[in-house]
């Protein structure tokens, strides 16, 4: 068995990202930051790095004014002659946030880089650097890959409590030493506002940080911008983020529940001013880009998309879906031709020809929602489908139908090591998928593994969908509806793939990084 040993290789660079955040801290709750450095720009919101390849990587951080991102980058923590990256000028037009790409990077290797921010007016004049670290992926395949991927993020109202130690499954899933972490999305909820307390079953309170765009709904891009700061101001988050990288989705939390193109929102819901959803998700869109590094998005969110595939050297490879930009709209499921479905004609092509073409040993699908778990959308009185299963266990209908054909055509084209995680359902689960069990089965077996929320409610397992035979071989979610973190019910997944052997083993784990459930796959194998 070859892969990198847990006591991590970042565990010496720790120390050092521990001193220099207390230097990035917001002073109060909300306020702007405090700089050691008076009158100079400065990076009160951490750094972050995203979509890391063999060679390149992306470097994130926000400013607190007008500012040029300088980006050092060096292969120890002494950083003797380091490599220079002239970044961005940041501005108004992207709430002073910036991405710089780093290009020409060694395969396999860990990169120690700090973010400076100058003066433009006087290059000379920087804030204090803010340093992190991350491994571009291995060229060679006895590297071994492990990950940790989750879901749901101050959902419910239940938001940062400092009372228990803010989002505390960072540290957790930190402690694993992973290369990357998946976010499966609802990234923020912008649908949903913070009160400072909240009253828990047993009579005791729950306390939230709170910021002036927590407060609301978020409709103006100010606002949605805010409920990405707002996760930042939690010291967890930005401990993780200097350290591990990014893969980060979308999915409806970002604009408001259960969202898609062309809905109007009714005038009875008086919490929103402005009723078109495509409005309020152009403005998501926005603020989503420019708060995470992501290769293939432009700055401002006007332009490019959010699927794409991450390749991680010859074990894995990573393809990030959309099941939300695409989309028809909720319905009840039943159509017995439905083109467009939940990827969209072009998404679903755009898959099947990465799948076909990629050469890793692994494919994870990293879906923002699930295949076979039913997830209605009760709003405004109508019994709509919002995912893809519908209750109904013969043959496949609406958004099912591009599933079955996907899932025909990697049968068909003998695409081995597909693999499903996604998130959505706030509770965590195993499902194994089998053509002898299903109503449609022209496909060949595979796993799909839930976790989240990261910090949200926790609600009840989903019901299962019979047409394409899963069987919940683990499930752990709570009785009730909306548990608070401080109940428990928080929870995050975990893969390792073995450098010599390929195997892959996933492993549902709870906030404080216990095993909940594992299972070992086999490589090489169409279905399994």
């Amino acid at each position: 068995m070859s892969h990198r040993p847990l006591p991590g290789r970042r565990s010496v660079l720790r120390g050092s990202l521990a001193a220099s955040a207390a230097l990035t801290l917001p002073t109060a709750l909300g306020a702007a930051p405090a700089f050691a450095r008076s009158g100079r720009p400065g990076v009160g919101w951490g750094v972050q790095t995203g979509d890391v390849t063999s060679h390149s990587g992306l470097v994130w951080v926000r400013s607190d004014r007008p500012a040029r991102m300088i980006v050092e980058t060096s292969a120890t923590e002494s950083f003797r002659n380091p490599r220079r990256w002239h970044g961005p000028l940041l501005g108004a037009d992207t709430d002073f946030t910036g991405t710089t790409r780093l290009r020409g990077l060694p395969p396999g290797e860990q990169i120690h880089y700090r973010v400076l921010l100058a003066d433009p007016d006087d290059p000379r004049r920087t804030g204090e650097p803010v340093p992190g670290t991350f491994r571009t992926v291995p060229v060679r395949r006895r590297e071994g890959v492990r990950f940790v991927w989750s879901g749901d993020l101050a959902g419910q109202g239940w938001g940062i409590n400092p009372d228990l130690g803010g989002y505390r499954i960072y540290e957790a899933m930190g402690a694993l030493d992973p290369d990357f972490f998946l976010c499966s999305g609802d990234t923020i909820y912008a649908d949903g506002p913070i009160s400072a307390t909240a009253e828990l079953p047993d009579g005791s309170t729950w306390r939230n940080i709170t910021t002036e765009e927590k407060s609301k709904v978020a409709e103006t891009l100010a606002e949605f911008r805010g409920n990405f700061r707002y996760n930042l101001l939690d010291e967890n988050l930005r401990r993780f983020n200097a350290r591990v990288p990014s893969v980060v989705q979308w999915d409806d939390h970002e604009v408001r529940n259960n969202w898609y193109p062309g809905q109007t929102i009714a005038e009875t819901d008086g919490r929103y001013t402005e009723k078109s959803v495509d409005v309020l998700a152009a403005r998501a869109r926005r603020a989503f880009a420019e708060y995470f590094p992501i290769s293939t998005l432009r700055p401002g969110g006007r332009e490019g998309r959010v699927h794409r595939v991450l390749r991680q050297g010859p074990l894995l490879d990573v393809f990030v879906l959309d099941m939300r930009t695409y989309r028809n709209a909720n319905s009840a499921g039943d159509q017995r031709t439905d083109p467009q479905g939940i990827l969209g004609r072009e998404q679903l092509e755009w898959l099947k020809r990465e799948l076909s073409r990629s050469r890793a040993v692994w494919k994870v699908i990293a879906a923002d929602m699930p295949i076979g778990l039913v997830v209605p959308d009760g709003g405004e009185g109508k019994a709509n489908i919002e995912a893809i299963a519908q209750g109904d266990p013969g043959a496949p209908l609406g958004r099912e139908l591009q599933i079955a054909e996907l899932l025909r055509f990697v049968k068909h084209r003998r695409i081995t090591g597909t693999v499903w995680l996604t998130a959505d359902v706030h509770h965590t689960s195993a499902q194994h998928y089998q053509p002898s069990r299903a109503a449609f089965a022209d496909f060949e077996p595979f796993w799909e593994f839930v976790s989240g929320p990261l910090n949200a409610g926790a609600f009840p397992a989903s019901a299962l969908d019979g047409t394409f035979g899963p069987e919940r071989v683990f499930v752990k979610a709570p009785t009730a509806s909306n548990v608070s973190p401080a109940g428990g019910y928080q929870f995050f997944g975990e893969v390792q793939i073995d450098g010599d052997s390929a195997e892959m083993t996933v492993r549902l784990r709870e906030q404080d990084g216990t095993v909940l459930f594992t299972k070992v796959l086999q490589p090489g194998r169409v279905g399994q």
